[in-house]
């Protein structure tokens, strides 16, 4: 019973991320300019989602790393969110090419999508992440300053990236697990993390990464927001949220957008 339970509610988990039609509709009344391009490296043509804030001054880039669903409309809409608050948002599509004929996401089923996040290579995750960040350094709004932002899997890939990136300003990790041990003294920005305290799992390795990442001299602040699930972000925005995720999604937000000040 208990085992039939547990897969019910990942079912309703993955029901609810794939029913974003309010997303969507919140995304198609932005006033902001937002584009898909091409970005291209080493023979690879990655699908990137980019948002420009209305903005008079040259502005930040946030790079967002999509959940293990992909790039959906959620994480577009989660990315004007981001431009809306003043900064350019680039989102690249991780899948891109890994559908039939050379598609993305959005040419995927959502099983077909969690399978081929869950089969990407790290290599290529990175290059990918260093293309879409280099190309929005490029742009001409874009001030030079880059930060990192990941949900989910994505929170996991956030962390991840900044033992890459040495240019980071931070990385922000939303209920993502942490790097390998070694690998966290490469990271040269401050890392926050937002998690859900009802999130086990992730909750789990909160404890130890904290003691890795002192032990090597890393910033990492992260926050539990109590009564609240894996993948609070999305989940606290959507028509049918709880209080408790709502609250954690209020409150998660406003202090990434004091951290994201702080960090300029």
């Amino acid at each position: 019973m208990k085992r039939l339970i547990g897969i019910l509610l990942i079912l309703t988990a993955v029901q609810a991320a794939s029913a974003q039609d309010w997303a969507r509709q919140r995304l198609d009344k932005s006033p902001r300019h937002r584009e898909w391009v091409t970005v291209k490296h080493e023979g690879r043509s990655v699908q990137t989602f980019v948002v420009y804030p209305e903005s008079k001054d040259k502005r930040p880039v946030v790079l967002v790393i999509h959940e293990i669903f992909g790039l959906t409309d959620w994480a577009e809409e989660v990315s004007d969110e981001v431009a809306a608050a003043g900064y350019i948002a680039v989102a690249p599509d991780l899948l891109s090419g890994m559908a039939p004929n050379g598609g993305r996401t959005s040419d995927l089923t959502q099983d077909k999508a969690i399978e081929a996040v869950s089969h990407l290579d790290p290599d290529q995750i990175t290059a990918d992440l260093n293309a879409a960040a280099d190309y929005a350094l490029k742009l001409p709004s874009a001030n030079g300053k880059l930060f990192v932002a990941g949900f989910c899997w994505g929170g996991g890939q956030s962390f991840r990236f900044a033992t890459n990136r040495p240019d980071l300003a931070a990385a922000f990790v939303f209920y993502g697990p942490p790097p390998a041990k070694d690998a966290m003294a490469r990271i040269k920005a401050p890392v926050y993390g937002f998690y859900g305290g009802e999130d086990a799992r992730i909750d789990a390795t909160i404890s130890q990464a904290t003691v890795d990442m002192k032990a090597a001299g890393k910033t990492y602040q992260p926050v539990l927001y109590e009564g609240a699930g894996h993948g609070f972000m999305r989940a606290g925005e959507g028509p049918d949220a709880s209080e408790a995720n709502s609250k954690a999604r209020s409150e998660a937000w406003e202090r990434w957008k004091k951290l994201l000040q702080q960090n300029q």
